[in-house]
C-alpha cells in the first residue's frame, strides 16, 4: 500500500514542478489535484488498519494484483491527471473550480463517513457511539448495519470514492478523454466489485442476505440504482 501511494504523491509534485519549470506558474488545477490526491494518499496511511478489513486483503490476498497494482498501476496510472495538467492546462476560472471543490468535498465526506463508520462498527459494535445504529442480526452471528450511512445503500462509500474520482479528473476541462480515463476505469471495477461481493455474501449469508437487500434495496445511489 504504503509504495505505490507515496510514489504517486511524489509523482504529482514532480509533475507540478515541472509545469511551473513550463509555464512559469503553478495553475489551479495542478495545485487543486495534487491538494485532491495528496489528500487521499494521507487518509489511506491515516487509516490503515482499516484495510485489514477490505476485499483485498480478506478476500484477494497477496498476490500479483496487489503487488503490481500497488508498485505500477497505482503510481503510474493514478497521476495521469498530473501529466495531462503539465501540457494541457484548460485554464478554468475560480467559479469552476469553486465547483470541482464541491464535488471533491461531498465526495470525501461520503466516503469517509461510511468507512469510519462501517469500522468502528466492525471493531466495536456495542459502542454507545452507535448505540442509535440499527442492524439485522444474521445467523452467523454477525451484524450488518441497515441505518445510518449503510441504510442509505449498500456500497455507499464506492459512491463516494468515485465522485472524488471524478473530481480529480474535472479539474483537466472537457476537450479531451484522456484524463477520465480514471473515472471510467474507477466505475467499471467498482461495479465488478460490487457484483463478485454480492456473489460472496449471497453464499455467505445465503437467506440472510436476500432480506438485508430487502431493508437497503439500493446499491450505489439511494432512491435510483
Amino acid at each position: 500500500l504504503r509504495p505505490g501511494l507515496i510514489g504517486w504523491a511524489l509523482l504529482n509534485m514532480a509533475m507540478m514542478a515541472k509545469q511551473h519549470e513550463k509555464l512559469g506558474y503553478v495553475s489551479g488545477s495542478m495545485i487543486l489535484v495534487n491538494i485532491f490526491q495528496f489528500l487521499y494518499v494521507w487518509d489511506a496511511l491515516y487509516q490503515e488498519r482499516a484495510i485489514l478489513t477490505t476485499m483485498d486483503i480478506t478476500t484477494d490476498g497477496f498476490g500479483f494484483m496487489l503487488v503490481f497494482g500497488d508498485l505500477a498501476w497505482v503510481p503510474f496510472t493514478y497521476s495521469l491527471q498530473a501529466r495531462y495538467l503539465v501540457d494541457h492546462d484548460p485554464n478554468l476560472g475560480m467559479l469552476g473550480l469553486a465547483v470541482i471543490v464541491a464535488t471533491n468535498c461531498l465526495g470525501y465526506a461520503i466516503f469517509r463517513g461510511a468507512n469510519g463508520q462501517k469500522d468502528a462498527f466492525r471493531r466495536n459494535p456495542d459502542a454507545p457511539e452507535l448505540a442509535h445504529l440499527t442492524y439485522l442480526q444474521t445467523k452467523r452471528g454477525t451484524r450488518l448495519l441497515t441505518s445510518g450511512w449503510w441504510g442509505l445503500a449498500r456500497k455507499i462509500n464506492y459512491t463516494g470514492d468515485w465522485i472524488m474520482g471524478l473530481s480529480w479528473c474535472m479539474v483537466c476541462g472537457f476537450k479531451s478523454i484522456v484524463p477520465y480515463y480514471y473515472a471510467i476505469y474507477f466505475a467499471i471495477l467498482l461495479v465488478h466489485r460490487s457484483i463478485r461481493d454480492d456473489h460472496m455474501c449471497s453464499a455467505k449469508y445465503g437467506a440472510d442476505w436476500e432480506q438485508y437487500k430487502r431493508l437497503v434495496p439500493y446499491r450505489f445511489i439511494p432512491g435510483i440504482i
